[in-house]
């Protein structure tokens, strides 16, 4: 039976503390945090960062059909972005790669269409609000990807349910800042008769009752209806899982997935799980578990991604890094447009990280046709490295280079195997950086000029609490 074969969750380094923003701006805020996507991060940076620990444990010989993305905020219109997620992962070029943009719920589409084609989905979200707005304390940043097929599944899909309406609850025009909401009282009043619709079939198709549920998972676009549904949803208390928004914040896109990450890391074979979601209409998805999940190994579980993370960043760094809070720049000129047939000729290098082995063994980064150790042309392999780690030889503190979050942090790294490279670190204090610190790569933006993003690779601290390290 067709169902989940492996996922992977990340989770941005920065979270934002809910009193930070109570205290700049005197009311608003709450407890807990929010986690937050960092300056050079965007939706599809987090997607190639949650794909990449996705295939680091899917099953042996796995090709996907395809690679679904969805989210509600892209880093591009009218450019495919899944195909940046594509290229950065460097999947097989006969494998087509879409989009399903504009929506919460177009997480959903996504997934269903990765399911009947035995594809990867990726959900990926950046949540923002008005400053002050409940919506900026109460979203959240986040990534997940979910593999699809027949082999090594270790959650089968038993049953789904779909029911759709057309009513304004949550709107944000192309181009807005800011979503807007209905009043609240009229989303629960909509919701709650399609919940009641959605769980009732598929409870049927599945022939099972709601208290044989082990895991259920509740969430959406609209609070006060998911919470309306958890309590009358007739499933058993202890079933109903935690939504993570105090920790995280609400996800969107990305949001029951990244809940329904947090239940596989810990599900036991045989277990049925229910995800129901509620936006523009509710979606409902019953798992069982199988005995492959015992053996399953996560890259990070979701609660580690959590703990790892650093909640000491400020309010005004956050509004900086969201384009609210327009701040000097440093005395520098702005990067250069990247151009289009350079980045073309040198994909492998630019998305997916590739360098050049000679005959001798030497890497090459970046990729070269001539030899550096024997002169010889023409005599390469290609050389992944975006999961090599590698050693700080040394490093220097810029603070005079453009950057939306200065000083900038350049060092030259050696890769286990072989291979030296200069390159930026990111999420990183500078006076915390020493020459043999341990480091892995990463997927960014470096910047955007003219509309068009420079995307390629710095690294990262291991030895640093990280929510994306896949090494303790």
């Amino acid at each position: 039976m067709p169902g989940i074969v492996s996922y992977g969750a990340y989770l941005p380094y920065w979270r934002l503390g809910r009193a930070a923003i109570g205290t700049a701006l005197g009311s608003g805020g709450g407890s807990g945090s929010r986690s937050v996507a960092s300056y050079d991060e965007d939706t599809t940076s987090m997607g190639v960062e949650a794909g990449r620990r996705l295939l680091a444990t899917v099953p042996a010989g796995y090709q996907p059909g395809l690679l679904a993305f969805a989210t509600t905020a892209p880093a591009y219109a009218d450019k495919t972005n899944a195909a940046i997620i594509h290229a950065a992962l460097a999947l097989s070029g006969s494998l087509p790669a879409f989009d399903a943009v504009g929506a919460v719920r177009s997480g959903v589409g996504a997934t269903w269409i990765a399911q009947a084609a035995g594809g990867v989905a990726v959900l990926a979200d950046i949540r923002t609000g008005r400053p002050g707005s409940s919506d900026e304390a109460g979203g959240g940043d986040a990534a997940v990807a979910l593999a699809f097929g027949t082999d090594g599944v270790i959650a089968e899909v038993v049953a789904a349910a779909s029911v759709t309406a057309e009513f304004v609850d949550r709107w944000r025009t192309p181009g807005a800042a800011f979503s807007k909401q209905w009043e609240e009282r009229f989303g629960e009043h909509a919701y709650g008769p399609l919940v009641d619709q959605a769980v009732t079939e598929a409870l049927k198709a599945a022939d099972i009752t709601a208290d044989e549920l082990d895991h259920v998972i509740v969430t959406g676009t609209h609070a006060r209806a998911v919470k309306a549904a958890r309590a009358t949803f007739g499933a058993r208390p202890d079933a109903v899982t935690a939504d993570l928004t105090v920790e995280v914040g609400y996800t969107g896109t990305a949001h029951w997935a990244l809940l329904l990450a947090d239940v596989l890391d810990r599900a036991e074979p045989g277990q049925m799980i229910a995800v129901v979601h509620l936006a523009d209409g509710v979606d409902v998805w019953l798992l069982r578990t199988t005995d492959a999940i015992a053996a399953h190994t996560p890259a990070r579980t979701v609660r580690q991604a959590i703990e790892a993370t650093r909640g000491e960043l400020s309010y005004a760094q956050f509004l900086t890094w969201r384009g609210f809070l327009q701040r000097e720049p440093p005395r520098r000129p702005e990067p250069e447009r990247p151009a289009a047939p350079p980045s073309l000729r040198t994909d492998a290098w630019k998305y997916a990280f590739v360098g050049s082995r000679d005959e001798n063994g030497f890497v090459h980064l970046p990729p070269s046709r001539v030899s550096m150790a024997g002169g010889a042309i023409d005599q390469m392999e290609p050389a992944p490295m975006a999961d090599v780690p590698a050693t700080i030889a040394t490093f220097t503190v810029d603070r005079l280079a453009f950057s939306l979050s200065p000083p900038v942090v350049a060092a030259v790294i050696d890769f286990d195997g072989g291979g030296r490279f200069q390159c930026e670190l990111t999420d990183v204090d500078p006076a915390t950086v020493a020459i043999g610190d341990r480091v892995a790569m990463t997927f960014r933006r470096l910047y955007t000029t003219d509309g068009v993003h420079n995307y390629f690779w710095k690294a990262r601290l291991l030895a640093a609490p990280t929510a994306s390290d896949q090494e303790d």
